[in-house]
């Protein structure tokens, strides 16, 4: 195996992570959304590293770009192509976003092919290093677009998706350069792809409660995203005895504790969040009339879930009907848990306590936030590597990993690489 110099790797991390911020659509704050002028000259920049890095640079439809790197002895001769193992996240981030989130994923991947440049190492596999567009879904009313592409799981309907200016996908896809048609070509042929990697910052507290710099992910949690319409009638605020009162906004909130109860019920099991509220009429005088919110719902089992979301449908119809409020409950959201590959975990397991917890078996958590490997589990099979992020903290220009616990996770990358055998097609 060849040396690693975690220090070097999470300096340099740190540098082009450094560059790439300085990429937004406003000088204070980040902003880098799918499709716009900083999306391209995000996937120039990256272009540029991965082709000095030495690889074979290309871009697709939903603006993937793609750095592949060759396996030993391909195209001398033998008509049999290698498999491939791949590495990526996103580049586009949330409006006033971090750092992190995201681009240290690509970012890993370019390091480690860096390295084993540098060693004259090759494999027999090849590996591509993919800078995915659209994660985080904070233009167009689809998200995963561009992993869903690469996936071979592209949704033709989503070209009809509209941003804040009612611009759709498709329009926006041209004016990027591209061509909708062309997207069926994004894909990878059947069996090409071995498996996905995707480093990322955790964007929660657990691995720094644990004071631990890196963890194995089991899996993605599923979500279940819901809106509830509470209808009551407006009233005078003085004049309406309590007693006789439909408030829609008083249902509501009983509704919310619910929500919670439920959750924490659950001892961990589930997270569930009511993240947006409207009230009508609105007036600090009058009774409200209707409440409209949302739920968000997620956990790493499906039954748990799907538990949650029953226990929550009955307690807030009972709340209801005893309010004589008028109640409507429409699931907007359904995504089903995506498990990490149990052999994968347990390679990044063995990479993470080489080189971060000797002789330690690693954290193994699950991802209550959604990624690229949601979709690229329906390519291959996928695993995750975290990274202790401070606080916690994400969606936050505070979003902050320390070079030395990216570097960390690039050595990491580096020895599960190496150790990396394709299964069978």
């Amino acid at each position: 195996m060849t040396a690693i110099d975690p220090e070097a790797l999470g300096a340099r991390a740190e540098a082009l992570i450094t560059d790439l911020a300085k990429i937004s659509a406003e000088p204070d704050r980040l902003i880098r959304l799918f499709l716009t002028p900083e999306h391209r000259r995000a996937t120039n920049l990256i272009a540029a590293w991965m082709r000095d890095a030495g690889l074979a640079v290309s871009e697709d439809a939903l603006g993937t770009v793609r750095g592949r790197w060759a396996a030993a002895g391909e195209g001398k001769g033998t008509n049999v192509a290698p498999r491939r193992l791949l590495i990526g996240s996103h580049i586009d981030t949330v409006i006033d976003a971090g750092r992190y989130d995201g681009p240290f994923g690509v970012i890993a991947g370019l390091l480690a092919i860096e390295h084993f440049m540098r060693a004259g190492q090759r494999f027999p596999f090849g590996i591509d290093v993919l800078a995915f567009g659209d994660e985080e879904g904070s233009r167009f009313s689809a998200t995963l677009t561009s992993s869903a592409a690469v996936a071979g799981a592209f949704d033709p309907g989503r070209l009809a998706a509209t941003d804040f200016d009612g611009v759709t996908l498709a329009d926006a896809l041209t004016a990027f350069g591209k061509n909708p048609g062309d997207i069926p070509a994004a894909a990878y042929e059947p069996g090409e792809a071995a498996a996905y990697i995707e480093v990322h910052i955790e964007q929660g507290p657990v691995l720094e409660a644990m004071d631990q710099s890196l963890g194995v992910v089991t899996g993605i949690y599923g979500q279940t995203r819901l809106s509830a319409d509470v209808l009551g009638e407006a009233g005078h605020a003085g004049t309406v005895p309590m007693r006789l009162r439909r408030d829609a906004l008083a249902g509501a909130a009983e509704m919310t504790l619910i929500v919670e109860r439920l959750a924490r019920e659950t001892q961990g099991a589930v997270v569930a969040t009511v993240g947006h509220l409207t009230a009508q009429p609105n007036a600090s005088n009058v009774i409200s009339a209707h409440v409209a919110f949302t739920v968000d719902i997620r956990s790493g089992s499906d039954t748990a879930r799907s538990d949650l979301i029953q226990n929550f449908r009955a307690g807030a119809r009972a709340a209801a009907d005893r309010r004589h409020l008028g109640l409507t409950i429409t699931q907007h959201r359904n995504v089903a848990t995506t498990p990490c590959d149990p052999g994968i975990q347990d390679a990044l397991a063995a990479a993470v306590a080489e080189v971060a917890r000797p002789g330690r078996e690693p954290l193994r958590l699950g991802s209550g936030a959604g990624h690229d490997g949601q979709m690229m589990a329906r390519l291959c099979p996928i695993g995750m590597l975290f990274v202790r992020c401070r606080g916690g903290i994400s969606h936050n220009p505070m979003e902050y990993a320390s070079p030395r616990d990216m570097g960390l996770a690039v050595a990491a990358l580096i020895r599960f690489i190496e150790g990396f055998a394709p299964p069978a097609a």
